[in-house]
């Protein structure tokens, strides 16, 4: 017997890819899973169809699973990430950290100089995941996120600039 036998399989790594359009229904599922409003198949669609959003897709090296995904609309040498979403089940291993920093450097060799997005005020850990990247505080909108029981959330807007 192969004296390392005993010893697991290293699992291949995360892998970033393109968001393609055969991955829609489960990004509807987890995207739902993690908004409270949620967005249909025909919102990804057209957000897919759209030349100005550039997309990219976190996946199980060995599975292939769709782990999470990110949506980000550029204008000129600006782009606002529209939706993050990584997996329930794999969140706090990292996921999120490698799919951002992989879209914010694709977007920087892009042309983008500057990148915008708004976050539930709520959500430390996308809070703490957007600090580490360099986001920054530009703003807030108090009342703007519908959390279906009491007042609605303030979002707040960062900016990193690439």
């Amino acid at each position: 017997m192969w004296p390392f036998a005993s010893f697991p399989r290293r699992a291949k790594p995360v892998e970033i890819v393109p968001l393609r359009a055969d991955a829609l229904a489960k990004c509807v599922g987890l995207h739902a899973e993690a908004f409270h409003r949620g967005w249909d198949e025909s919102e990804f669609r057209a957000l897919l169809a759209d030349p100005t959003v550039i997309s990219a897709a976190a996946v199980d090296g060995r599975s292939g699973r769709l782990l999470g995904f990110v949506l980000t609309r550029r204008a000129l040498d600006e782009a606002e990430i529209l939706t993050i979403v990584v997996d329930r089940a794999a969140r706090g291993a990292g996921v999120g950290g490698k799919l951002l920093a992989d879209h914010m450097a694709r977007l920087k060799a892009g042309g983008v100089r500057a990148l915008f997005l708004e976050v539930d005020a709520g959500n430390k850990a996308a809070l703490a995941l957007y600090a580490r990247a360099g986001f920054v505080k530009v703003g807030e909108r108090k009342g703007y996120y519908a959390t279906g029981a009491g007042p609605a959330a303030t979002a707040l807007i960062l900016r990193a600039d690439l």
